[in-house]
C-alpha cells in the first residue's frame, strides 16, 4: 500500500538552522565531526516541510519522499550503520582475496574481461566517475537533484553497495548543508542505471565539477570547502556503487508523481467552477451513480465534486425546467475521466515508492557470504511505465479541461453568458484568445505523452542492448505539469467569469473561496487589458494549490 499524502504546502520558505542530530557515520571535515548548526538549500520555487527527517532504508513512505522534494533533508538511522559497515569490510575481503570481481577489480560494462591490479583500483573507481559524467542539456532543478541524492543514501544504506561510511556520510553531508551537485538533465537511457546523472553527482563528491550552494555556484572543491567538507578518495565498488542504480528517474518520475497529485485536486476545483459557470447539473455525480461501478477513483471524484458544487444557487435556479436534458462529457463525466486518472497515478505510486525503497546499482554484495552478485537491478523499466502513466494522466487532466471552454464561450450552449465572458462582446474580445494557448498546450502535453518504455536502443557495443528510456520519460514530467498548470490556470479565469455574471446567484461557499483567492491576484476582467500577466498569475496559484486551499474541502490524495 502507498503511504500518506504530502501535505499542500501553502507558503514559502527559504531555509532552517537545526542541529543534525548524530547518524553513527564517521565523516571526517575540516572542521571535524559533523555536529554543527547548518542551513537547508533555500529553494526559491519550493516550500519548506520541517527541517529534518528520519530516513529508514528501505522503508521510507511516499509522504516523506514528497517532503524531501518540498525542502526537507533527510538524515539516516543511525540502524542502517551496521550493514553498511559490514557491507564495505565484505569488498575489502573479496579484494583481499585476489581473484577477479566485477566493477571492483575489473573493468566495466563491455570491458568486464579487463583485470585491473591492485595499485589501481582507487584509479579505476575515479576514472569510472569522470568518464561516465557525460550529460548534457539544462541543470536537473535542485529539488529534483536533492531527491535523487537522498534516494541514493537510501539505497546504499542498505547494506547491499559495498560504500564505506565515511563515503555515505559525505554525500548526507552535502545534502544537509545545501551543497547540490549541477546535474545536466539529459543522457541517461535509463540502463545500466542512470550512469551520466549520477556521474555528475559523483564526480562533486571527489572534487569534480559545479554545484549549487546556499551563496550561489561554485566548482565543487570549492563548494565543499565552503561548508568544511573535503573531496573523497573513492575506494574499490564506490564509484560504480554511487554511479549505478535508476535514482535520477526515480527523482524525476515522483517529482511529476508530486505534482499530478497537486493539479489533479486542481483540476477537480477548476471542473467544479467551469461545471456552474456553464449551469451544468450536478445530477452525474450522484454516489449511487459510481458505487455501481466500483472505481476507488471515480467514487472519490464525485464525492469531491458534490462537496464543491453544494449549496450553489445557481445549481438551484435551473434544477426546475432546464430545457436541456444532458450536459456534454467534459462536464459530466469529469468523475469517470478524473476518477480513472486518479486510478493510474495511485498505481504509478505504488510503483514508485517499490523502486525508492528497492537497491538498484549493480553487482550487489552480500556480506554474510562474501558474494558479489552481478544482475540487472539497474534497469529501470518499473519506473519508466509509472512515467508513462502519469504523463497519460497529466494529459488526460488537460484534454477534460479544455474541452470544458465551449460550454462557457458559446452562447449557444453556455445558458446566455455573454460570448467570450466580456460584457461587451465586439468591441472588447474577453478571453476569446485566452484560450488558444490552452489548445496549444493541450496538444503539446498529448505529444509529449506517448510512451517512452516502448522505445529501446543499444549502448556499449551492444552490451546493454535493451534500454528502458525512463530518464527521458520521467523528466518530460516538469514540462508537461507547466502546461497543466497555465491550462487549469486559464480555466479557473474562464469559470469565475462566467459565475460572476450569474449574480446575482451566488455559487457554493467553497466556490466563492476559490474565487476570492483568485481575485485577490487577478481582477474580473472588464474591457479587454494585457492579458499574459493574468494568465501568468493564475498559472501560479494553480501551482501552489492556493484555490484548492481556499475551499477547506477535503480532496482525495493519491498518495494516501
Amino acid at each position: 500500500m502507498v503511504s500518506g499524502a504530502c501535505a499542500t504546502p501553502i507558503a514559502h520558505r527559504v531555509g532552517s538552522y537545526t542541529n543534525i542530530p548524530a547518524t553513527g557515520l564517521s565523516l571526517k571535515t575540516s572542521t571535524g565531526r559533523l555536529n554543527k548548526p547548518v542551513m537547508t538549500h533555500p529553494l526559491s520555487t519550493q516550500y519548506m516541510t520541517p527541517p529534518f527527517l528520519k530516513l529508514i532504508p528501505g522503508q521510507v513512505p511516499l509522504a516523506d519522499w514528497c517532503a524531501i522534494y518540498r525542502g526537507a533533508t533527510p538524515v539516516l538511522d543511525t540502524a542502517c550503520a551496521t550493514a553498511i559497515q559490514a557491507s564495505a569490510d565484505s569488498v575489502a575481503r573479496i579484494v583481499a582475496k585476489g581473484e577477479p570481481v566485477y566493477g571492483i577489480n575489473t573493468g566495466f560494462g563491455k570491458l568486464a574481461s579487463v583485470r585491473i591490479p591492485a595499485e589501481d583500483l582507487e584509479t579505476l573507481q575515479r576514472n569510472i566517475v569522470l568518464s561516465h559524467a557525460a550529460g548534457v542539456g539544462d541543470a536537473t532543478p535542485v529539488a529534483i537533484t536533492r531527491l535523487m541524492m537522498a534516494l541514493k543514501i537510501a539505497s546504499l544504506a542498505q547494506g547491499a553497495s559495498g560504500i564505506r561510511p565515511a563515503t555515505l556520510a559525505l554525500l548526507e553531508a552535502m545534502l544537509a548543508q545545501g551543497i547540490i551537485p549541477v546535474v545536466p538533465g539529459q543522457g541517461s537511457v535509463g540502463a545500466s542505471g542512470d550512469l551520466a546523472p549520477l556521474a555528475h553527482m559523483t564526480a562533486v563528491m571527489i572534487g569534480v565539477g559545479d554545484a549549487d550552494t546556499p551563496q550561489g555556484r561554485m566548482p565543487a572543491e570549492q563548494a565543499l570547502a565552503s561548508v568544511g567538507l573535503t573531496p573523497v578518495t573513492l575506494g574499490p565498488k564506490e564509484g560504480l556503487a554511487l554511479l549505478n542504480g535508476t535514482q535520477f528517474s526515480t527523482a524525476n518520475a515522483l517529482a511529476g508523481l508530486f505534482e499530478a497529485e497537486r493539479l489533479f485536486q486542481s483540476a477537480l476545483l477548476t471542473g467544479a467552477l467551469a461545471t456552474d459557470a456553464a449551469k451544468g447539473s450536478d445530477a452525474p455525480f450522484d454516489a449511487r451513480i459510481h458505487r455501481l461501478r466500483k472505481h476507488r477513483g471515480q467514487i472519490a471524484t464525485a464525492e469531491a465534486l458534490r462537496q464543491l458544487l453544494s449549496g450553489s444557487a445557481i445549481r438551484a435556479s435551473h434544477l426546475q425546467g432546464d430545457e436541456r436534458v444532458q450536459d456534454p462529457y467534459c462536464l459530466r463525466c469529469q468523475p469517470q475521466v478524473m476518477g480513472a486518472c486518479f486510478d493510474v497515478l495511485h498505481n504509478a505510486a505504488q510503483l514508485l515508492e517499490t523502486e525508492a525503497n528497492g537497491v538498484s546499482d549493480n553487482p550487489l554484495i552480500f556480506s554474510d557470504t562474501d558474494e558479489s552478485l552481478s544482475g540487472g537491478n539497474f534497469h529501470a523499466e518499473p519506473v519508466a511505465f509509472a512515467a508513462d502513466m502519469i504523463a497519460l494522466a497529466i494529459s488526460e487532466f488537460g484534454a477534460i479541461a479544455q474541452r470544458r471552454f465551449a460550454p462557457m464561450f458559446d452562447p449557444l450552449l453556455s445558458f446566455v453568458l455573454p460570448a467570450f465572458l466580456t460584457p461587451r462582446p465586439g468591441l472588447n474580445s474577453g478571453l476569446m484568445i485566452a484560450e488558444v494557448p490552452t489548445a496549444a498546450l493541450m496538444s503539446e502535453n498529448k505529444h509529449i505523452a506517448m510512451p517512452c518504455v516502448t522505445d529501446s536502443t543499444p549502448t556499449s557495443a551492444n552490451q546493454e542492448d535493451h534500454v528502458s528510456m525512463a530518464a527521458h520519460g520521467a523528466v518530460r514530467l516538469g514540462k508537461m505539469v507547466q502546461n497543466l498548470n497555465v491550462i487549469l490556470g486559464v480555466e479557473a479565469l474562464c469559470a469565475a467569469q462566467g459565475i460572476e455574471f450569474r449574480a446575482p446567484l451566488p455559487t457554493s461557499a467553497p466556490l466563492q473561496a476559490a474565487i476570492a483567492r483568485l481575485r485577490a491576484d487577478v481582477p474580473a476582467l472588464g474591457d479587454d487589458r494585457y492579458m499574459a500577466p493574468d494568465l501568468d498569475a493564475a498559472a501560479r496559484l494553480i501551482a501552489s494549490g492556493a484555490m484548492v486551499n481556499a475551499t477547506k474541502i477535503p480532496m482525495p490524495f493519491i498518495l494516501a
